[in-house]
C-alpha cells in the first residue's frame, strides 16, 4: 500500500486532494467566483464604454484634420497622390460621422451629435465643391469654396471640443463609480482567494492545463507561419481570457498578413499593367514619331520648289528669287529641326505663310490665303507641324480640283481654357464616308503629289492625342461635295508656357 502510494504522480495527489475538498467547497467556490468574475467583465466592459466615446470622439477630430489638411495639399500641389488621400479621408470621415445622432433628443450630447453630423454633411459637400472647382481650373471659385469650408471646420472643431469636453466630465463621473466598484470587488476576490486557498495550487494545475493546450496550438501555428506557410487554420478561441485575446490578436494578424500579401500581389499586378501601357505608349509614340519623320522626306515637294526658284533665277527676277529660297529654307529648317520638339503657335503659323508663299511662287498666286489671329496667343506651345499639314489637306484635297479661284482661312482664336483653331477652304468638299475614312487613318496618300510634303491628317491625331494625352481635338466638318471643308482643333491651355 505504501508503494502504491509512493508511486502516485503529483498530478493523481493532487486530483486526491481535490476531489476531498471540491466536495465541500466547490459549489461555494465556484459561486462566488463565477460572480466575481461577472462582475469584473462588466466593470471591464464598462470602462471600455467609459473611453470608447472620448477615443470616438478624437477619431472624428483626427478624420477631421487629415480631410482637411489633404484638401489644402491638393489645391497647392493638385498632385494625383492628394486626390487619392481625399477621397479615401473623405470616405472614413463620413462612415464616422454616420455614427452620431441624427434624431432630436434632449440630451445635451446627442444635440451637439446631432449639429456636428448636419454641419458635417455640409463640409463635405462644400470639400467636394472646393476639388471639384480646383480640378476644373477656376480660381476664384474653389478659392471662395475654401474660405467656406474652413469655417464649417472650424465650427465642426468648436462642437467637437465642446462634446469631447462634456463627454470627458461624465465619463470621469462614471469613471470614479466605476473605482469604487472595483475596490469592493478587490476586497471580494481577496476573501475568496482566503476561502479557496487550500485549492489554489489544484486549481492552479486545472487552469494551467486549460492555458497549454491553446498555447501549444498557437506555438505549433506559429512556427509553421514562420517556415512560410501561411495556410494553416485559425485557431479557435475557447476562452475569451488572456489567451484568447492573445488567440484572436494572431489570428487577425494571420488574416492582415494575407490580405497585405494579397493587396501587395495586385499592386505590383498593377504596375506591371501600368508599365505595359506605357511601353504600349511609347511604341506609339515612336511609331507616330517615325511616320512623322518619314513624312519629312518626301522629296518631290522639296525638288518642284527648288525648280520653281530655278525657274525665277531663269526669269531674271533676282529679288524675288532671293524671297522664294529665303522662304523655303525657313520652310525646311523649321520642317526638319521641329521633328522631335513641340513649337510656339507663332512658329507654326509662320511655317504656314511660308508654305503658301512657296505655293503661290509655283502656281502663280492661284492660293488667296487669309487669317484671323488673336494677339495673346505667342506663348501657347503645341506639337510641331500641326497647323501645316491641315492647309496642305484643304490645297490638296479641295482647292486643288476646284473649279473656281480657292481660298482658304485659317482663324485662331482663344476661349477661356482653350485655343481655337479653324482651317477653311471653299473646295470640293468632303462627304461623311470621307471624313470618316480620314479621321480613321483609311484614307489613302498619293505619294505622287507634287506639292505635298507627306504628313497625313491621321498623323496629325495622334501626334495631338499623345501630346496631350486627350482624344477628339480635332474634326472634320462639311456639309458634302462642292461645299468645302473645316478643320477645328482645341488646343487646351495647360501647354501655355509661363512667363
Amino acid at each position: 500500500m505504501n508503494e502504491k502510494k509512493e508511486g502516485l504522480s503529483v498530478e493523481n495527489s493532487i486530483q486526491t486532494r481535490l476531489s476531498s475538498v471540491m466536495l465541500l467547497v466547490l459549489v461555494f467556490a465556484l459561486g462566488i467566483n463565477f460572480f466575481i468574475f461577472s462582475q469584473i467583465q462588466n466593470a471591464v466592459s464598462r470602462i471600455d464604454a467609459v473611453f470608447s466615446s472620448n477615443v470616438d470622439i478624437n477619431d472624428l477630430s483626427d478624420a477631421l484634420e487629415q480631410l482637411q489638411g489633404t484638401v489644402y495639399e491638393y489645391l497647392n500641389t493638385k498632385g494625383t497622390k492628394a486626390l487619392e488621400n481625399y477621397y479615401r479621408y473623405e470616405q472614413n470621415y463620413r462612415s464616422l460621422i454616420e455614427k452620431l445622432n441624427d434624431k432630436n433628443l434632449e440630451n445635451e450630447g446627442k444635440i451637439l451629435e446631432k449639429n456636428i453630423r448636419n454641419m458635417s454633411e455640409s463640409y463635405l459637400d462644400q470639400t467636394s465643391k472646393t476639388v471639384q472647382a480646383k480640378r476644373g481650373r477656376n480660381v476664384e471659385r474653389y478659392k471662395t469654396s475654401y474660405e467656406q469650408e474652413t469655417q464649417l471646420y472650424e465650427y465642426i472643431n468648436s462642437y467637437i471640443y465642446r462634446l469631447n469636453n462634456l463627454s470627458f466630465r461624465k465619463n470621469s463621473a462614471n469613471y470614479q463609480i466605476l473605482l469604487s466598484s472595483m475596490s469592493i470587488l478587490y476586497r471580494m476576490c481577496i476573501i475568496v482567494l482566503i476561502i479557496v486557498y487550500v485549492l489554489g495550487f489544484a486549481i492552479t494545475v486545472i487552469l494551467v492545463r486549460n492555458m497549454i493546450k491553446p498555447l501549444q496550438a498557437l506555438s505549433n501555428t506559429a512556427h509553421e507561419v514562420t517556415k512560410g506557410n501561411l495556410n494553416v487554420p485559425q485557431l479557435s478561441v475557447v476562452y475569451d481570457d488572456e489567451v484568447g485575446v492573445v488567440t484572436r490578436s494572431f489570428n487577425q494578424m494571420l488574416d492582415s498578413i494575407r490580405k497585405n500579401i494579397a493587396k501587395l500581389k495586385e499592386s505590383m499586378e498593377h504596375q506591371v499593367q501600368m508599365k505595359e501601357r506605357e511601353l504600349l505608349m511609347e511604341n506609339h509614340l515612336k511609331e507616330a514619331q517615325l511616320k512623322y519623320l518619314q513624312a519629312q522626306i518626301n522629296p518631290h515637294f522639296l525638288f518642284n520648289s527648288l525648280n520653281a526658284g530655278a525657274q525665277l533665277a531663269m526669269m531674271g527676277d533676282a529679288e524675288q528669287t532671293g524671297v522664294f529660297l529665303e522662304k523655303m529654307a525657313d520652310f525646311f529648317r523649321y520642317n526638319v529641326r521641329k521633328m522631335e520638339e513641340d513649337a510656339y503657335l507663332r512658329e507654326e503659323i509662320e511655317a504656314v505663310d511660308n508654305y503658301i508663299y512657296i505655293l503661290n511662287v509655283r502656281f502663280a498666286g492661284d492660293i488667296h490665303y487669309r487669317k484671323e489671329i488673336d494677339e495673346d496667343i505667342e506663348n501657347i506651345r503645341i506639337p510641331s507641324m500641326i497647323l501645316q499639314p491641315m492647309v496642305e489637306n484643304a490645297v490638296q484635297h479641295g482647292i486643288h480640283d476646284c473649279m473656281e479661284t480657292g481660298w482658304i482661312r485659317m482663324s485662331i482664336h482663344r476661349n477661356q481654357d482653350m485655343t481655337e483653331v479653324i482651317v477653311q477652304d471653299n473646295g470640293v468638299g468632303m462627304t461623311r464616308e470621307m471624313i470618316d475614312k480620314v479621321m480613321a487613318g483609311n484614307a489613302g496618300q498619293d505619294e505622287e503629289d507634287r506639292f505635298s510634303t507627306g504628313i497625313a491628317v491621321r498623323n496629325v491625331i495622334e501626334r495631338l492625342r499623345l501630346y496631350y494625352k486627350q482624344e477628339d481635338l480635332l474634326w472634320i466638318e462639311s456639309d458634302g461635295p462642292g461645299t468645302g471643308i473645316s478643320v477645328h482643333i482645341t488646343l487646351p491651355k495647360e501647354k501655355e508656357e509661363n512667363q
